[in-house]
């Protein structure tokens, strides 16, 4: 292989010959494994992806996994956090120490001063360090689950992102795997510091004075009413703000989608209407959740500020009694003051808490989703010629108990155009996917050069594979990015003849860039043809050797398609074609014409002996003229 040039990005031979297969191959496999974040999965699911069996919630696993920055963190914390209640003790010392002005007392005090000037200044470096630790272990959590999220919507069927709306996977991965970062945050830095500050808390006051101990666990546990009075509320209404919130990004979605339509109708204030509604919906979702949100709290600082006032008396009470000194009473208060405020942080961080769990809870359902792209198995092969047979090939979609596909054979020879055609709903389409490896067979087997699918790498098939959609599929970028899209290394050469062969240059001069021309979001600054040439040049680039046209012309006017049609005659005499045919004159030239009904080939032959059959084929071409005279 060369070295890249910086214009043309790189040199190489792309095709579908042996050498180039491995190229592809090789990148494919070694390139994704630099700097690769661990995969997060199973933090969702008890058994993912063939993983391990792990039992647990999500934050019991995510501490089973980071245990050792955990332990290191919590050391740190204990450092940093020591000043609440080394000052609590030194301040009694001092109170006492000044109350009796025993022998001694002055170098007493200094020392005091001392620890507390010594333990109050470590705070800042400790402070960093137990921030940076636990940033750090969270922010990889964070970055280990988008990445997951992503590597499992890649692996999903075709069949679930069809089920599954758009608007609604967006909203898991922006909207709650920022909830779950905040969740897990405020995990790792408010709960558990919370409950080691309790712990030791209640840790000095044993040692101290056994009754205030037990004054405290009596008393602080009151604080957790108000938790589990609002649990179920509180989760409930998270719950339905979570679903709003989906659904109102499914509809903005499909409202951006349907905006050429909506304004071609006049429907704006139509659209713009409902998508108030949503809006308005989730407004009154969110206005129920701060409610109890804030009653939740409110009730939460009066109970606590009760029992901190109750703790004061009592301590009182035992000093006058003298079971306790007088510097005593403020070391209490201070530590009841610090374990109070540790319970209402984690009360408070409550709602979140709540939230969060939801939010695991809806990434869950797409991480625990089973309709996962068979990967084929592990046979990788050099390169392929193109002979594919189906053998009595049935299929039927899940969930459904009709197949679509059924008993269907078809033997195609290395370099062979095939078309198909029928009406909407034969099963042209399926067939396609089930060559591409999207959908796997019900019964029956496809053989690609006498080797089962099922036995090669679906990843590695596909290498020698391109499809021309219907509906051509752009990026934001330039001409040259989206023609050259995935690949690791080309030619200017061969970037060049790909852009010849697909008639690009007939538009080419009348666009600012030419190949570097930006052709906006979607390709809209390009027209249907435009767009379905530079898709064209794509396929050409990468030399397949299973070409696939899926009703490529169907949507285009007669000079857009007559560019196209040049372009795909190029095509077809270099790989074994597939195409699926709308405008049956297109498909004249093609070796055999399989035409499909109710999911079965019911004929199979060349354009001259299927309309000399005189059956569905005659009846299709017939069709096919009159809406073409029509049209025109």
């Amino acid at each position: 292989m060369q070295k890249k040039e910086k214009k043309p990005p790189a040199v190489s031979q792309i095709g579908g010959n042996e050498e180039n297969g491995k190229t592809r191959r090789e990148k494919a496999s070694v390139r994704p494994e630099k700097n690769k974040i661990p995969d997060y999965e199973s933090l969702f699911c008890d058994d993912c992806g063939g993983a391990r069996k792990q039992r647990g919630g999500f934050v019991r696993k995510n501490f089973r996994r980071d245990r050792w920055r955990f332990l290191y963190s919590t050391f740190v914390y204990l450092l940093k956090q020591s000043p609440v209640w080394v000052i609590p003790l030194v301040t009694g010392d001092v109170i006492d120490t000044v109350t009796a002005r025993s022998a001694g007392y002055i170098v007493r005090l200094i020392i005091d001063a001392a620890i507390f000037f010594v333990i109050v200044a470590q705070n800042v470096l400790t402070h960093m360090w137990y921030a940076h630790i636990t940033d750090r272990m969270i922010r990889n959590t964070t970055a280990g689950i988008k990445c997951s999220v992503i590597r499992k919507l890649q692996r999903l069927s075709i069949t679930y992102h069809r089920e599954m709306e758009g608007g609604k996977i967006q909203s898991k991965f922006l909207r709650d795997i920022d909830v779950v970062d905040v969740y897990y945050r405020n995990v790792v830095q408010i709960v558990v510091p919370s409950i080691i500050g309790v712990v030791v808390s209640v840790v000095i006051a044993l040692l101290r004075s056994p009754i205030v101990t037990l004054f405290f666990v009596v008393v602080v546990p009151l604080n957790m009413l108000t938790a589990i009075l609002y649990r179920k509320k509180m989760r409930k209404t998270n719950s339905v703000y979570r679903k709003e919130n989906e659904k109102m990004s499914a509809k903005l979605t499909e409202m951006l989608q349907m905006l050429p339509l909506t304004k071609a109708h006049g429907l704006e204030t139509a659209e713009t209407s409902e998508m108030e509604h949503r809006i308005d919906t989730v407004k009154r979702a969110g206005n129920r959740l701060d409610r109890v949100n804030a009653a939740f709290g409110s009730l939460t600082w009066v109970i606590s500020t009760l029992l901190s006032g109750l703790c004061l008396f009592f301590c009182v009470f035992l000093a006058i009694r003298d079971i306790i000194s007088v510097g005593e009473v403020v070391l209490f208060q201070s530590l009841f003051a610090s374990i109070n405020g540790s319970v209402i942080t984690l009360i408070n961080a409550y709602p979140a808490l709540m939230q969060g769990k939801e939010s695991v809870q809806s990434l869950s359902e797409l991480m625990r989703a089973d309709d996962v792209e068979n990967p084929g198995g592990s046979k990788e092969l050099p390169a392929i010629e193109g002979k594919i047979d189906f053998n009595n090939v049935s299929y039927r979609y899940p969930g459904t108990d009709k197949d679509v596909i059924r008993n269907f054979n078809l033997h195609v020879s290395p370099g062979e155009c095939i078309a198909f055609v029928g009406s909407s709903g034969s099963g042209k389409s399926t067939v396609i996917n089930l060559i591409i490896g999207l959908l796997d067979p019900t019964s029956g087997d496809i053989r690609i050069d006498d080797v089962s699918m099922n036995e090669m790498s679906r990843q590695a098939y596909r290498h020698f594979i391109s499809v021309v959609p219907q509906n051509s599929i752009l990026f934001s970028g330039s001409i040259r990015d989206n023609i050259t899209y995935g690949l690791p290394a080309y030619s200017e050469e061969q970037l060049l003849k790909a852009v010849e062969d697909a008639d690009i240059p007939e538009f080419l001069p009348i666009l600012a860039g030419g190949l570097d021309a930006q052709v906006g979001e979607h390709g809209d600054k390009l027209s249907g043809g435009q767009k379905q040439r530079v898709c064209i040049a794509r396929a050409l680039i990468r030399n397949p050797k299973i070409l696939i046209m899926d009703e490529a012309t169907s949507a285009l006017d007669n000079v857009a398609e007559y560019h196209v049609q040049k372009a795909i005659e190029r095509m077809v005499k270099q790989s074994t074609a597939f195409i699926v045919a709308h405008r049956l004159s297109t498909i004249r030239n093609a070796d055999r014409i399989v035409v499909m009904d109710n999911g079965e080939a019911v004929e199979i032959g060349t354009y001259d002996e299927l309309m000399a059959l005189g059956g569905k084929f005659c009846e299709l071409e017939k069709l096919s003229r009159v809406r073409e005279e029509s049209a025109a």
